[in-house]
């Protein structure tokens, strides 16, 4: 019986159904939705939502904390419910009404969106509709596997729709800490000294007359897509582990390592499952997202403990950690995402980013949402606020894509996310480039030999040895052929057999960084 999840009285006569619920919702109001990496997502509101608009056509902005679950982003965008999104997604339909123009997407770091909220650079939120294990006595939101934007958009929004989600165990209670910093200039410093730190509520404390609607629900969230470790990723992990190793012997860093961190995704999963083969031991996770590898490290006794502000598993580790969530809940805290992204903690606790990258250039800089400089995938996330801010910022990628057809390190990424004064190491399978230290020039041949595949590596020394010839400066770069491999890529689909730069008149010396004998 679901009365049992709304322990404050005079809220039961607030249940209704999604439809029902989905009428407050008008024409050009900013909604804000629970959600972060599929977990903790609205379910059933939204879903009615589309379906009203088929009938009756209404366009929204929706914010969320990252990307949703359970299709909701392709049902809202097949309905044409979506004007404007922000500040993350990762869904194919809603990706190619971006690329196409039809919905407005500001990528952001995961960081800013409460804080602009906040400081009304955005406009306010109309109505928040969050999903949630329980409401308590006091009408205060219990979250469920993840916090994100929710709790802020809770409180800041005019009206608020819970989704009480029944397969949720209410064991979930205690397992977040809700705090929201005080507003600028007299903000007090942020009390997260290590990650297990806990400096706020286990509930969202909102004024119970604010809540519109609540809709039992009874959908999972959506298992992760991850794929297992491979032969590459394996060889990515081995790289970075030796390289954390280094640092430890020659005591930059103690065998407990600083607060880990890692992107959601693939590559960066896999980099952490080596982590439960290695000599580390006392680790401690302060990230966005707690994925497979957290548990397993968890598991494996090398990670004591982990906070994030979403937890995304897949299904069989979903339903294990689930069903016995009191054996993890100690070691487990999620966040806001402002608190678990936050500048300032991550710079104090000095966390070691690990993020993925679509592409890199010779020079260190990192493309993270766009292929061919144009289209979007999924957007910067997180990564962005740990790079800049960390102890360490790593980068993963493979160093082949689409079968070889592209390669990750180019002379010049078609699009920057991550300059190369945010970009610390890079690792593909090939190798691992340390590039704390060096100029440009030194980056550029590191990079080449350590992490280009050799499909591609005679390539990108020939372009970088001609612009050193033939132009010189800090960076070198051939500007007319920088971006000549994205182009053959576009024309024939493929980046090999891109044509070696043509010897060109050499620099004048003062181009070149020398002083002319004249002067």
């Amino acid at each position: 019986m679901y009365r049992d999840r709304i322990r404050l009285e005079t809220l039961w006569g607030k249940v209704m159904s999604a439809e029902e619920a989905a009428l407050s919702i008008r024409d050009g109001m900013v909604i804000g939705m629970s959600g972060f990496t599929r977990a903790g997502d609205a379910k059933e509101v939204p879903v009615a939502l589309a379906e009203r608009a088929r009938r009756d056509p209404l366009r929204i902005t929706l914010m969320t904390g990252a990307s949703l679950g359970n299709d909701i982003d392709k049902t809202l965008s097949e309905a044409n419910v979506i004007a404007r999104r922000m500040p993350f997604q990762a869904d194919p339909a809603l990706r190619r009404r971006i690329n196409d123009g039809e919905v407005m997407f500001i990528d952001q770091h995961l960081s800013e969106t409460v804080e602009q909220l906040r400081a009304r650079q955005l406009r306010p939120v109309d109505i928040a509709v969050v999903e949630a294990t329980a409401i308590n006595e006091k009408g205060g939101i219990v979250p469920t596997t993840s916090v994100g934007n929710a709790a802020s958009f809770a409180v800041l929004a005019e009206k608020v729709i819970v989704e009480i989600n029944m397969t949720m165990p209410q064991e979930l209670e205690g397992l977040h800490d809700i705090y929201f910093p005080s507003r600028r200039p007299y903000r007090e410093p942020l009390g997260v000294m290590r990650p297990s730190d806990r400096i706020g509520l286990p509930y969202v404390p909102i004024d119970p007359q604010k809540i519109i609607g609540i809709v039992i629900t009874s959908k999972a969230d959506s298992p992760s897509r991850i794929e297992p470790p491979d032969e590459d990723t394996a060889a990515i992990a081995g790289h970075l582990l030796e390289f954390l190793d280094h640092e430890v012997r020659e005591a930059r860093l103690s065998p407990s390592l600083m607060p880990l961190q890692a992107g959601i995704g693939s590559i960066a999963n896999a980099v952490l499952h080596g982590f439960t083969e290695s000599r580390f031991s006392n680790l401690t996770m302060y990230s966005e997202v707690l994925q497979d590898s957290t548990i397993s490290l968890l598991d494996s006794g090398r990670l004591v403990f982990a906070s994030g502000s979403s937890m995304t598993l897949s299904k069989p580790l979903y339903e294990r950690v689930l069903g016995d969530i009191g054996r993890y809940r100690d070691r487990l805290v999620l966040r806001p995402q402002e608190i678990s992204n936050h500048p300032e903690i991550v710079r104090r606790l000095g966390i070691i980013g690990i993020n993925t990258a679509l592409e890199a250039d010779i020079y260190g800089n990192v493309n993270s949402t766009h292929v061919g400089g144009t289209h979007m995938m999924n957007g910067i996330g997180g990564s962005g606020d740990f790079a800049r801010n960390g102890h360490l910022s790593v980068f993963v990628t493979k160093s082949l894509a689409k079968g070889g057809k592209i390669s990750s390190i180019v002379p010049m990424v078609s699009h920057v996310d991550h300059t190369e004064h945010d970009v610390d190491v890079i690792v593909t399978e090939r190798g691992l480039a340390d590039l704390r230290g060096l100029a440009p020039r030194e980056r550029a041949a590191l990079v080449i030999d350590k992490c280009a595949h050799p499909l591609y590596r005679d390539a990108l020394r020939d372009y970088f040895n001609e612009a050193v010839r033939s132009r010189g400066g800090q960076t070198p770069h051939l500007i007319e052929q920088a971006l000549s491999w994205h182009a053959r890529l576009r024309e024939s689909g493929s980046m090999q057999g891109v044509k070696p730069p043509a010897p060109r008149p050499e620099a004048p010396a003062r181009h070149r960084g020398v002083r002319p004998a004249s002067a």
